[in-house]
């Protein structure tokens, strides 16, 4: 190795042991601030127009949601599709739209609901409705609930400890008061959520 050539390699070696200036430290640190205010936002523009979380705090809906579980909502499962009956969703409760409620549609738009002996009837159907996920066999009469045009008929699967629409002050959930679907369980087990079939 000749000298010039080692007095280039010891140069270069040099110039890389020299602390950064100020100006690319900077740059740097901004670049790092750019990419967190970039993932807050995608993540906040994620959370209020995709996806929403819901903790379920009571046994409303057991067994297909238990208290504790955690779950994921689609804020556009009703964008480009109607809400139907049997699905699992999220939604201001009518009487205090400050909360957050889940339960099961049972009754859509222009439908009367009944209820006798605690089985769902919808219009003048003479068969109840077919109801696999109730916990158990419910109880009582209430109704007839005529379901205004863009409104839906809320109800619990634990019928019996439910405090659904049966006894709300405002019975119907509008439409544009629908957060999304539940479709999805990530805490305590990951699982998906199936609506029921008509």
């Amino acid at each position: 190795m000749s000298e010039e050539e080692l007095k280039t390699e010891t140069s270069e070696e040099v110039e890389e042991k020299k602390p950064k200036d100020k100006k690319s430290i900077l740059k740097e640190v901004r670049d790092y601030v750019l990419l967190l205010v970039l993932a807050f936002a995608i993540a906040f523009a994620f959370n209020r127009f995709v996806i929403a979380n819901a903790e379920v705090p009571s046994g409303s809906m057991e067994n297909a949601v238990m208290p504790g579980d955690r779950l994921l909502v689609n804020r556009l499962a009703y964008v480009f599709g109607d809400p139907k009956r049997g699905d699992i969703v999220m939604f201001k409760f009518p009487d205090d739209e400050t909360q957050d409620y889940l339960k099961r549609i049972i009754g859509l738009p222009g439908e009367t609901v009944t209820i006798k002996n605690g089985l769902v009837y919808i219009n003048d159907s003479d068969t109840p409705l077919s109801e696999p996920y109730i916990k158990d066999p419910p109880e009582g009469d209430y109704g007839p609930f005529e379901v205004p045009e863009d409104c839906y008929f809320m109800l619990g699967d634990n019928r019996n400890i439910s405090q659904d629409a049966r006894f709300w002050e405002n019975k119907f959930v509008k439409r544009n008061k629908l957060v999304g679907k539940a479709f999805f369980r990530y805490f305590p087990s990951f699982g998906t959520l199936k609506s029921a079939t008509y």
